[in-house]
């Protein structure tokens, strides 16, 4: 994905709590690591959920092959 895309992701992500974000100067060049909040967690937790819901009621519609054998 190209940055323009990742980056503003992040921003909105950590502006919302979702993930936090510290400098690691570990490596030759510092880098920018982010981690989810239990915030970020339970916001995840809730979307897998609404996820699986969704796949749950196409497969109803479609038949449990046709969803299977998309990669």
């Amino acid at each position: 994905m190209p940055e323009g895309t990742v980056y503003p992701a992040l921003h909105r992500l950590e502006r919302d709590g979702l993930v936090s974000s510290e400098w690691d100067t570990s490596a030759p060049r510092r880098r920018r690591v982010y981690s989810l909040t239990p915030d970020g967690a339970a916001a995840l937790a809730a979307k897998r959920r609404q996820w699986r819901i969704f796949a749950r009621g196409v497969q109803a519609i479609v038949g449990r092959g046709a969803v299977e054998g998309v990669a």
